[in-house]
């Protein structure tokens, strides 16, 4: 028996896949077993026409191929080559066990690509299962920024046979370890950025406290509510907050690029952060993920990283807001199906926005409000106590007025953002602010007696939850960062509860 290893997905992780072949007397048959979806039981048409294609010829034996193992679904045209590879090595007895194939093939033999082999072969790198591996030539441009696997590119099935023959291995594709951006560096990691800011803060006339919070949301990563009337700025602010973001990672970057091949892009390999903004209309599968044999990612999930935006916030299904709160807290999702349960990360920042009442003129001093008490309860009892409970930066947005100027820019705030996000680096933070974890808030935000006082009296006051609590530390402490200050003092504790609604 030989075997080739490939892969498969099982909800966002990839699985190694071994694939085995024998060859025994029988009647002449080609069979593929082990749980193969429609695209893997095509194959054998593929396989074999690029075989005859290619001046091999099929042995007069029962031909059997086993993805092992066997309980776990496969799908994925790129199973093609190493099924092909494997019939067409015949009595080769070489070590074939450590090699990764992947390549879907043409009917002349002709290997092309997959567009799931990125989010695989990274998947498969971050576990630490891959050290080489033979891709099609078109991928390497995308695989090799993946670091630490070997990749070979091949354009044939020929060409993928002679390297697997190979005493002597040719010069693989080299691993692309940096990238051409801007970028901040610390502890020899370097984190990139851009400054191209196709939406600017500076477009954003007056409205001084919710930039300010915007500020305070990017730096930290803290869960942002605008409230105000039409046209004050609410949606405008939340498109251009993703361009102030702090810097990404290397490896944040490829999981960037993961998420927009999940949802059918090209890969751009920029330290763009992701930005969903689903319809209000929008339903709970298609936000948060689901599906009957496969749990699909939903928007929560190509959120990870990212901004996620809700408009018109009140107007989301009472059943989406509610679940909305565990990826809220815990920065996952678990989706559980009878036959699939499946976790995702969803560590965003969350932005909403929404009007002051159903017709939106509550806060407006030039237009009555049409609205009764009764509506204007009903419309804001739509998000529960514990929803806004997880919200750290509420916002009432005043509404447009002539005296109102532009003031600043998104070149400004993203260099302070910047400069915060460093300040959070070199305490040793594994994370931003606005995720740190219990532990993590006592080491990173000590009060002294007097900040302590002022968050006694708070709870005293405004009956604040521990979870509260903790997020008023959370926003004080990014405050502290934004202001280039050691210690959280009484008036950042201020300004935190200030944005805490009651």
């Amino acid at each position: 028996m030989k075997q080739l290893k490939c892969a498969t997905f099982e909800g966002i992780d990839a699985k190694t896949v071994e694939v085995q072949f024998t060859a025994t007397k029988g009647l002449p048959a080609f069979t593929i077993v082990g749980m193969a979806n429609t695209a893997i039981t095509e194959s054998k048409e593929r396989v074999k026409s690029a075989l005859l294609s290619n001046g091999f010829t099929f042995p007069p034996k029962r031909l059997t191929v086993n993805l092992a193992p066997s309980d776990l679904r496969k799908e994925g045209s790129h199973f093609d080559l190493p099924i092909a590879a494997l019939i067409a090595l015949g009595n080769y007895d070489g070590d074939l066990s450590e090699w990764y194939v992947f390549g879907e093939l043409g009917l002349d033999g002709s290997v092309t690509e997959n567009t799931l082999l990125y989010p695989i072969i990274l998947s498969l790198a971050n576990q630490g299962t891959i050290n080489r591996a033979i891709v099609p030539n078109i991928s390497l441009s995308k695989l090799s920024k993946i670091p630490n696997i070997t990749f070979y590119g091949v354009d044939t099935l020929t060409d993928t046979l002679n390297l697997l023959r190979s005493d002597k291995l040719p010069e693989a594709k080299a691993h692309i370890s940096t990238f051409d951006f801007n970028h901040v560096v610390h502890n020899d990691k370097s984190y990139f950025f851009h400054e191209n800011y196709p939406l600017d803060f500076i477009d954003i006339k007056g409205q001084e406290h919710a930039k300010r919070s915007a500020l305070i949301a990017a730096a930290g990563m803290h869960n942002l509510l605008l409230e105000g009337s039409p046209g004050s700025g609410k949606s405008m602010i939340a498109k251009r907050l993703v361009h102030i973001m702090p810097p990404l990672h290397n490896d944040e970057m490829l999981e960037c690029a993961k998420l927009e091949i999940l949802e059918g892009k090209e890969p751009t390999f920029t330290p763009s952060r992701p930005f969903r903004s689903p319809h209000h209309s929008s339903t709970g599968a298609s936000i948060f993920g689901g599906g009957t044999h496969k749990a699909q990612i939903g928007e929560v999930g190509l959120a990870h990283g990212g901004i996620l935006f809700f408009d018109e916030l009140p107007h989301f299904s009472k059943t989406v807001l509610e679940a909305l709160r565990e990826p809220l807290e815990d920065r996952h999702i678990r989706i559980s199906r009878v036959n699939t349960k499946v976790t995702y990360d969803a560590n965003f920042l969350f932005v909403g926005a929404m009007n002051p009442c159903p017709c939106g003129n509550l806060f407006s001093t030039t237009t009555a409000c049409r609205c009764s008490d009764i509506e204007i309860n009903r419309y804001k009892s739509r998000l529960s106590d514990p929803f806004l409970d997880r919200i750290d930066l509420y916002v009432q947005m005043h509404a447009v007025s002539a005296e109102d100027k532009p003031s600043i820019s998104s070149h400004q705030l993203h260099k302070k953002v910047r400069e915060a996000f460093l300040r959070q680096k070199e305490r040793g933070q594994k994370s931003l602010n606005g995720t740190l974890s219990d532990a993590e808030i006592v080491q990173y935000c000590p009060l002294n007696p007097e900040s302590q006082q002022v968050i006694d009296q708070a709870i005293g006051r405004f009956g604040l939850s521990f979870r509260a609590v903790s997020r008023v530390l959370k926003v004080a402490r990014t405050i502290a960062d934004i202001e280039g200050e050691e210690d959280i003092v009484k008036k950042h504790l201020l300004e935190a509860l200030s944005y805490r609604k009651r």
